[in-house]
């Protein structure tokens, strides 16, 4: 059989193929989920991370030295995800996506944020200074965006059979995506009015006149203006 006839056919198996979807009450892997018709519905919070400047640091560092930073920040970030709760579900490049699912999702991902902020300012950015001068005397600094967002989602394993994961169907993986593009320093944390309205006092209050920590603004997705609340507050873990 030709390939193109091969595409043809399995492209048609797919749109004729039903779907057998079932309510998830855990975060599936893979194996859990058929690669013909296998579907996962969840309730879920998403937070993605990104490092900013990765492009330029490409260019303006030694490679090695850019391993190191992106590794840095993915360990640190991976952790901080499971150390709250959550579970990893990809990596790409120099950016994360994990998964918080359960009553405290919304308050255990704000958390992470905040968390991760600490770790990228006052631990990863330093140490790169204080070891390479190339880092320390850079026009740019090492930073970050994380967005979260919440919402129902299903799971389905796209790919071809030997080589393939899951992927997250629902604004929420994809916003969360779009928020931790933005970079508004020293604002480095973005979450949806979906989560901010569940968050309990402990992530939403801080400092000692129990501030709020999160800035309500405006903000355009797929022309439609929704509210995204900012921090510039950092969590030391």
């Amino acid at each position: 059989m030709k390939l193109i006839d091969e595409l043809n056919n399995d492209i048609q198996n797919i749109i004729d193929t039903q779907w057998n979807l079932r309510k998830g009450q855990k975060v599936p892997t893979t194996e859990d989920v058929l690669l013909s018709g296998g579907a996962v519905e969840l309730d879920a919070t998403f937070l993605y991370a990104d490092l900013a400047n990765s492009s330029k640091m490409a260019k303006e560092f030694d490679r090695r030295v850019t391993a190191k930073i992106i590794k840095s920040f993915l360990a640190s970030t991976a952790n901080m995800i499971r150390y709250l709760g959550g579970s990893i579900v990809s990596f790409d490049g120099d950016r994360i996506m994990g998964i918080f699912i359960g009553d405290s999702k919304n308050t255990s991902a704000a958390k992470c944020a905040l968390k991760i902020k600490y770790i990228v300012h006052e631990i990863i950015r330093p140490k790169f200074e204080a070891k390479y001068e190339s880092v320390k005397n850079a026009i740019f600094k090492i930073d970050h965006g994380v967005g979260i967002d919440s919402g129902t989602v299903i799971a389905v394993r796209g790919g071809a059979r030997g080589a393939n994961d899951l992927i997250w169907i629902g604004r929420a993986p994809n916003l969360a995506a779009k928020l931790s593009d933005i970079r508004e320093s020293p604002y480095q944390s973005f979450i949806t009015s979906s989560v901010y309205n569940m968050l309990h006092n402990s992530s939403k209050f801080g400092g000692k006149n129990n501030e709020n920590m999160w800035e309500k603004r405006s903000w355009s997705f797929l022309d439609e203006n929704i509210s995204v609340y900012r921090s510039n507050w950092w969590w030391k873990p």
